[in-house]
């Protein structure tokens, strides 16, 4: 009897086995394995639908109208750390800020205004830039500041978490932490 995996008369599309001489593989996929992936689609979808009224559901299922606590023309500022990072959007320019770039580096942004926020897209150093802006109390962890809004910022494969504020909505606490 053979020990290479592969040659099994029932493999017809052979396999793939570590120091196989050729580049096969194995369709491992039984019966039971596709009805979990599928199940586990299926209930992924599911949690995007709508959930009618429910009560312990955030907002009106029923209103369509895109989110408005802040003016297209208004302007956003921003701060996050580990690493420092901020900066500040009006508009569809966006100015972000490293310690490496103090002066900020200036990129033009699209804005989109969803349901429970915002998000700005464009492109950093070759590489995407999204944040998304939501409501709710937020601390720079640095500081004894409040922030009135939360950002997430995605810098290509990078994640980064921080605070945000406008004029009209602006942090609690010290000017100058």
């Amino acid at each position: 009897m053979s020990s290479d995996p592969c040659s099994s008369s029932r493999q017809q599309n052979g396999c793939f086995a570590p120091g196989a001489a050729e580049k096969k593989f194995i369709y491992p996929v039984t019966f039971v394995t596709f009805r979990a992936l599928t199940l586990a689609a299926a209930l992924a979808l599911a949690a995007c639908q709508s959930q009618g009224d429910q009560p312990d559901l955030p907002g009106n299922p029923d209103d369509n109208r895109p989110w408005s606590e802040i003016a297209p023309d208004e302007t956003v500022r921003f701060t996050g750390t580990e690493p420092f990072w901020g900066g500040h959007v009006s508009g569809s320019t966006l100015v972000y800020e490293t310690p490496e770039t103090p002066e900020g580096t200036t990129i033009t942004v699209d804005r989109f205004d969803g349901r429970g926020g915002l998000s700005w897209s464009g492109t950093l150093n070759d590489g995407a830039f999204t944040m998304t802006l939501t409501p709710g109390d937020c601390s720079d962890g640095m500081s004894d500041r409040n922030y009135p809004f939360v950002v997430t910022l995605q810098l290509a494969d990078e994640m980064r978490s921080g605070c945000a504020w406008t004029e009209a909505r602006p942090f609690e606490g010290p000017a100058a932490p």
